[in-house]
């Protein structure tokens, strides 16, 4: 085997000779090295800073979208928010992992996602001090179950927890707490109201609730067998019969169950929205808590501190149109309750005097046939916001339930009474009011009934009432102005409903009126207003081709107008 060769080592001269051209070859190397290493930190700085603003804007994006999507039911808001989220968070993360390894804890955090966790922790802040008020208020309620309450809320909902519940506010005690707590010796001192040998002959054990018997204390004091617990029966006894009696302590007992009650409702539906029903919820649960709130005793007004309490509790429902479901459905057995259901919205809501549910408060305040006094009215005005303390008073002065003298007079005291400086002026200057000033008027109060979403039944009876008060050309084209300028579904509907009167008879003027409209309608004048009447008739005609509104609406037309009502057929694509 040869040894390997060695090259010859390089002669001096050469190395000498090309040394300076190696040493400027490696400076210049060095000196490229260097600028492509600012280059690499440069663009390094431009891939950071475009991935985090891609990061933020997409961030914002998510932000944005969650605000738009809280306007829907919240139990599709949560689905579609936690998706947002995880999406933004997987976003994030893949763009942290690009430049820094790691994601940033400070993200932004959707507004209503916020919000939910803030109402979240306030109601579960509130267990505690109502169920603490329940104990020292000494309510029969157990002292273990309403304590675990505060550690779980959830136990309110079990089945032994909703039976004392309901035996709380009937004065009951269920069967099963007696015998625990006294054992079978103390079964004849109380009355089983559960079972019934007709409708309930077996009821289950766990099902069977008792009251205390009629001579219960009697009783008590002949049986030698429950001597050592004669004390905590007589106690228990009186807890019972305590919360039956009309005292400011029975009251206080009453207000802080019914406000735990609520609270609990609250989280229970925010913990489960995925499966609860929230027509369900405050539709039905809630309404009787703030009835049985705020309408306590045998009480014949409406007390503003309840009224705010009510308030308070309403303000954790984070969905208006919820909170709106829970008022909607208070009262509907009439009397004070009504007047509650009234007095909740106009505290916070603004609106118009000819507004539907204005009206229906005005009827209900001023019965068929009796003048009320302003002293009886003024102590519930003055619950209302300012704004619907004037649309209440002006309503009542339109009112066909009073006289216009009666009217007129009950509506300057109660301006007068109530500061109302607006309508004080209006009734010192009516009288030099011109017809152009009424006219104007009228129809703005038209035009603010359509915005108010009033039903088209509503629309159409204020239109007519309007014509038949004052019937010319310059009425004619107020009323199409009013009913255009909308929804074109409304004026649909309207135009449907214009020509027939409560008592099924035909309105005079309505053939003339009609006529004027689809003349108006057809003609390159109101070209505007005809694209977007046809584009609702043609979404008609697709969803349903015999719809009634659509199917009404073509015969009216072809009633006063057969050319401009062919027209129309033909640009909807209707067979003729």
């Amino acid at each position: 085997m040869s040894e390997p060769q060695t090259a010859a080592p390089a002669p001096l001269e050469n190395i000498q000779r090309d040394w300076n051209d190696l040493t400027l070859r490696v400076a210049q190397a060095e000196t490229e090295r260097a600028a492509l290493e600012i280059d690499n930190k440069n663009l390094r700085t431009l891939l950071e800073r475009a991935i985090e603003h891609r990061q933020k804007s997409h961030t914002e994006l998510v932000n944005i979208l969650a605000t738009l999507v809280s306007k829907l039911p919240l139990n599709d808001v949560g689905i579609i928010v936690s998706k947002l989220v995880e999406h933004n968070t997987h976003v994030g993360e893949v763009s942290a992992s690009l430049i820094k390894g790691k994601l940033e804890e400070n993200q932004l955090q959707p507004a209503i996602l916020k919000q939910l966790d803030k109402t979240k922790r306030d109601l579960t802040a509130m267990v505690a001090p109502a169920v603490a008020e329940l104990i020292k208020l000494d309510s029969p309620l157990d002292p273990a179950m309403l304590q675990s309450f505060v550690a779980n809320p959830e136990n309110f909902f079990s089945h032994a927890a909703v039976r004392a519940s309901r035996g709380f506010v009937k004065g009951q005690l269920p069967r099963e707490r007696v015998l625990k707590d006294f054992g079978v010796e103390a079964l004849p001192l109380f009355r089983d109201v559960t079972t019934d040998l007709k409708f309930n002959p077996r009821p289950k054990p766990e099902e069977i609730m008792f009251v205390f018997a009629d001579d219960f204390e009697a009783q008590l004091a002949q049986n030698p067998a429950l001597a050592a617990q004669r004390g905590e029966l007589l106690a228990l006894f009186q807890k019972v019969r305590a919360t039956r009696e009309n005292t400011e302590q029975s009251r206080a007992m009453k207000h802080a169950f019914l406000r735990l009650a609520f609270v609990l409702e609250l989280i229970h539906y925010y913990d489960h929205t995925d499966t609860e029903s929230p027509d369900v919820v405050f539709a039905q649960r809630m309404p009787p808590l703030i009835e049985q709130l705020v309408i306590t005793g045998e009480r014949e007004a409406l007390d503003e501190k309840l009224i705010v309490q009510a308030e308070s509790l309403l303000a954790l429902i984070l969905s208006a149109d919820y909170r709106n479901s829970v008022i909607n459905n208070i009262g509907k057995g009439g009397g004070l309750l009504r007047l509650l259901r009234y007095t909740l919205a106009f505290r916070a809501e603004k609106l118009s005097d000819i507004d539907p549910v204005t009206q229906e408060c005005v009827k209900f305040m001023l019965p068929q046939g009796k003048l009320p006094t302003a002293e009886a009215l003024l102590p519930v005005l003055r619950l209302f916001n300012p704004h619907m303390q004037q649309s209440v008073v002006r309503a009542m002065m339109d009112s066909d339930r009073l006289r216009k003298d009666e009217a007129q007079a009950l509506g300057r005291v109660l301006a007068k009474e109530l500061g109302l400086a607006e309508i004080e002026n209006q009734l010192n200057t009516k009288t030099v009011l011109t017809p152009e000033r009424e006219s104007q008027h009228a129809w703005e109060n038209i035009k603010n009934l359509i915005g108010s979403r009033a039903t088209p039944s509503e629309i159409a009876t204020a239109v007519r009432k309007r014509l038949h008060a004052k019937y010319d050309a310059d009425e004619i084209k107020a009323s199409w102005v009013a009913v255009t300028e909308g929804d074109p579904l409304v004026f649909v509907r309207v135009f449907c409903l214009l020509p027939y009167l409560p008592d099924g008879t035909t309105d005079p003027v309505a053939r003339a009126v009609l006529e004027t409209y689809v003349t108006r309608l057809t003609h390159e004048k109101y070209a505007a207003i005809y694209a977007k009447v046809l584009n609702a008739l043609k979404n008609l005609y697709k969803v349903k081709a015999d719809s009634p509104a659509l199917v009404n609406f073509i015969a009216l037309a072809k009633w006063v107008d057969a050319a401009g009502a062919d027209k129309i057929v033909a640009d909807i694509g209707m067979a003729t």
